[in-house]
């Protein structure tokens, strides 16, 4: 994949197969920790059950489904009800799709609570993305780790997300990536992500 970046003052992370790139102060720190702590309060934590090979197992870290069209999510064989954006979601949707060009009609949101939480390998490449989504990562709180490794090839990337940071993963990449977010046991703050993306129609 070719082509001017997205941030060039930050630069590429994946150019080949999908693109991923890194705005690493897209929210200044004071209006990140006032975003933080909005979000942390309006936002109606869950912690959903996941079938993973074949086996029902708690989700390590806690998220919400939100889409202001009533669309529910399902992913890792569990159905995600839809909340309405928060007063603070709604802000921060904004912001992106000014900064990306790129519209979004639904938001996950990930508390890991400490660094025990994590996210592991996988791919956003469920049907209702579509073929080539762009999904854009907002980081908010302690800095984690990022990792994408090439399904085929086994080329592995790792970024640092720092508090107030935006991540853009276009392209190809959730069909020939996959990524994670692993556990840093010495991390004790908490992180909020939130993941807007375009969902085509209901998930099924």
């Amino acid at each position: 994949m070719t082509g001017p970046t997205l941030f060039p003052e930050s630069g590429v992370i994946v150019d080949r197969d999908g693109r991923a790139e890194l705005d690493p102060a897209f929210i200044d720190w004071q209006e990140a920790d006032l975003l933080l702590a909005r979000l942390t309060d309006e936002v109606p934590w869950e912690q959903a059950d996941l079938i993973m090979f074949g086996r029902r197992v708690t989700e390590p870290r806690m998220s919400v489904w939100f889409s202001p069209d009533g669309i529910d999510y399902v992913y890792s064989g569990t159905r995600r009800a839809s909340h309405p954006f928060t007063p603070a979601l709604a802000a921060l949707h904004r912001m992106v799709e000014t900064r990306t060009g790129a519209r979004f009609n639904s938001a996950l949101v990930n508390l890991y609570r400490d660094g025990h939480d994590r996210l592991g390998w996988h791919s956003d490449n469920e049907e209702c993305n579509g073929p080539e989504p762009t999904i854009a990562s907002v980081s908010l709180g302690a800095e984690r780790f990022f990792d994408l490794r090439h399904r085929d090839s086994g080329d592995t990337r790792r970024v640092l997300l720092p508090h107030g940071s935006l991540l853009v993963m276009s392209g190809r990449l959730q069909e020939c990536w996959v990524h994670q977010v692993p556990a840093m046991t010495k991390v004790r703050a908490p992180r909020v992500n939130v993941t807007f993306r375009w969902v085509h129609g209901a998930a099924q």
